[in-house]
Formats: structure tokens, C-alpha cells, sequence
């Protein structure tokens, strides 16, 4: 029927060669074909083989856009969090609660943005960093991606507690608070991340080398791992965000409209950014468990796979647009921002030391030090 010179690319050697069986990025190599096998058992026990599902327009898809993607996103994500940590650093009270949550969430991005250089270069050249780099990207980069998404919640319960019960004590132990807080969700993240650091080695498989979960009973634990945390996220943050919606539309400060608009753009890019992505990495477990039709139909599969790389890349660039939506729109960093570039690059430095201090002096009290 078929020639063993025929070139034949079983469904999981594709999975495996391409890191689609996990939410890493994917090497890809002009060689994606060139797999032979003497043996047809897997050929004729999956749907997909049997089909010979062509799927190389994705894998050359995702080996132009994901690199270059990657590199813009830690470009911008380096920037912008670190500016952020600028600005907390050099003109606001880091005693504020909030403050101390936005100081976090950018470490957690800068974090998070580390393992994206390493990925993007493994995209293109295979993994070439040996076995205990491979294990420290994947733990730093998956503690940064918990503890983003927890500090997240953190900050929108923040938000919640002093829309909805304002009269709650949090303003005499801010700092207090937002110490333990802070130190109980980096131990959480680390914590979710010790299988990735475990059980991530480098393995090698058609003269490319890859850095991937050894058990794939680890790896749809991750993946579930990740659906759960972003699933509590989802349904704490939208809880927060309806009443806290409720109680500002119910007051006529036209200042609390702006702080409506700004909650609601939060939450939609929040929405947008993750919820597709947890959506297919769900949908690819799926098959890694077994042949679930219709994701074993060709059409279907090629579809995930493409959808996962588009929504894997808008999930990951979250980590450059949380400075602009939780800081950036802020009235207060733009003030700041003035002042910084003035002093960069006007030499006003006294001017606005003394305007600092004064701004310090006027607002020392409450919430009100914080970037929103």
C-alpha cells in the first residue's frame, strides 16, 4: 500500500517534535519531515496518520511570527515594567498597599519575560542551553506566570474591598498587609512551579534537542494545573469587578465613571488574553489523552493547533500591556513620567525634587499615593 521509502510523521512524533503537547514554544526546523519509520503500527492506529494530515503551513506559521513576537513582547515588557519599578522607586510611598501589588506584578512580569529570549531562540535553533538551564527557565518561567495571575487577583480584590467596603481596616497595616500578602503569593508560585522544574529535561529526537516534560501524565497535570488557577482568577475577578461596577454607577462622581471605564478595559483584556488560551491548551489535553473525536479530524486538529499559536502569543504579551492598562492610563504615572524625562533630559532635577517632596507632603495620607 505504502513504500517504506514513504516519509511518514506519526501524530505524536508531530506533538512531540513541534512542543504543541505542552504551552511551550515550539523549535521548528526545515527537517520537520524527514522522520522514517520501518514501523506502520502507529500509522494505522491514528486517525490523523491516516489521513497523512499536512500541517507544515502551521509549523512554518509559527517559526516566522513566534520568534520575532517573542522578542518585541520582551522588548516592550522589559521597558515598560521597568519603568514602572522606576517610578514606584524614585516618586511614590511603596508603604501604600497598592503600590506594593504593582511593584510585584511588574517583578512577576520581568519574571515571566526572562524565559521568553530562551524560548524564542529555542524556537528557531532547538534547545541548545543544556539540561539545568532548562530546568531554571521553565521553574522562573512558570513562577512568573502564577504569581502574575495571582497578584492580578490580589490587586482586583484590593480594588473590590476599598470600592465596596471602604470602612474596611486595611489603611493603619498596609504595609503589613501587603508584606505577607506579597511573600505568601511568591511562595504559592513557586510552589506550582516545582513540577516544571522537576520533571523538565533536555531530550533529543531527530538531531534537535528539546527541553520538555518527561511524563506526559506531568504535563496534562500542568495543563490542568494552569485551567484551574486561571478558572479561580476568572471567577474571583469577575465577582469584584460586578460589584464593584454596581456600587460606582450607583455614585454620580464623574471621577468614579473614569474609574469604571478603566476596571472595565482591565478585565476585558484580562478576559481576551487568557481565557483562549487556557481554552486550547484544554482542548489539546484532550487528545493527548486519547483519540476524543472530532479533534482526531484532521481539519479540526490543524485549526487547534493554529488557534493555539495565536492565542498562545496574545496571552504571553500580557505581560507588556499590564504597565499600560494598570499604570500607564494612571493621570498620576503621566505626571511622574514628565517629571522623569525632565529630569533626564532638561536638567531640572531641583525643580522637581522639590515638587516631589511637596507632592509627598500634600498626600501623605491613604490610598491616594498609589499609580491609579
Amino acid at each position: 500500500m505504502f513504500s517504506k521509502q514513504k516519509t511518514i510523521l506519526s501524530h505524536s512524533t508531530y506533538e512531540k517534535f513541534t512542543g504543541m503537547d505542552s504551552g511551550s514554544p515550539a523549535p521548528y526546523t526545515e527537517d520537520y519531515n524527514s522522520t522514517y519509520s520501518d514501523d506502520y503500527s502507529d500509522y494505522y492506529e491514528n486517525p490523523l496518520d491516516n489521513q497523512l494530515c499536512d500541517k507544515s503551513d502551521i509549523i512554518k506559521f509559527g517559526a516566522v511570527v513566534t520568534p520575532v513576537f517573542l522578542w518585541i513582547v520582551t522588548l516592550l515588557s522589559l521597558f515598560g515594567n521597568s519603568l514602572v519599578l522606576v517610578i514606584l522607586t524614585k516618586y511614590e510611598n511603596l508603604k501604600s498597599l497598592t503600590n506594593i501589588f504593582i511593584l510585584n506584578l511588574a517583578l512577576s512580569d520581568l519574571l515571566f519575560t526572562f524565559g521568553l529570549p530562551f524560548w524564542a531562540l529555542y524556537h528557531i535553533h532547538g534547545w541548545t542551553f543544556g539540561d539545568e538551564a532548562c530546568k531554571a527557565v521553565s521553574f522562573l518561567f512558570y513562577a512568573g506566570f502564577y504569581s502574575s495571575i495571582i497578584f492580578l487577583t490580589i490587586m482586583t480584590i484590593h480594588r473590590y474591598l476599598a470600592v465596596v467596603h471602604p470602612l474596611s481596616d486595611l489603611g493603619s497595616k498596609r504595609l503589613c498587609y501587603g508584606s505577607i500578602t506579597s511573600s505568601a503569593v511568591w511562595i504559592v508560585s513557586c510552589l506550582a512551579a516545582v513540577p516544571a522544574l522537576v520533571m523538565h529535561k533536555v531530550q533529543r529526537f531527530g538531531g534537535v534537542q528539546y527541553c520538555e516534560y518527561t511524563d506526559k501524565r506531568w504535563k496534562i497535570g500542568g495543563t490542568y494545573q494552569q485551567n484551574f488557577l486561571f478558572l479561580i482568577a476568572l471567577c474571583v475577578i469577575t465577582f469584584c469587578y460586578v460589584k464593584i461596577l454596581g456600587t460606582l454607577l450607583r455614585s454620580r462622581s464623574h471621577t468614579r465613571y473614569r474609574t469604571v471605564k478603566l476596571i472595565f478595559t482591565i478585565a476585558v483584556v484580562f478576559f481576551l488574553g487568557w481565557a483562549p488560551y487556557n481554552v486550547l491548551i484544554f482542548l489539546k489535553s484532550l487528545s493527548d489523552i486519547g483519540g476524543i473525536w472530532p479533534f482526531t479530524e484532521c481539519p479540526v486538529s490543524k485549526g487547534i493547533d493554529f488557534a493555539f499559536y495565536v492565542c498562545r502569543l496574545v496571552a504571553f504579551s500580557h505581560c507588556c500591556l499590564n504597565p499600560v492598562f494598570y499604570v500607564f492610563v494612571g493621570v498620576k504615572f503621566r505626571s511622574h513620567l514628565k517629571k522623569l524625562l525632565k529630569k533626564l533630559w532638561f536638567c531640572q532635577a531641583g525643580s522637581v525634587d522639590i515638587q516631589h517632596r511637596s507632592s509627598r507632603a500634600v498626600h501623605s495620607n491613604g490610598e491616594e499615593l498609589s499609580l491609579y
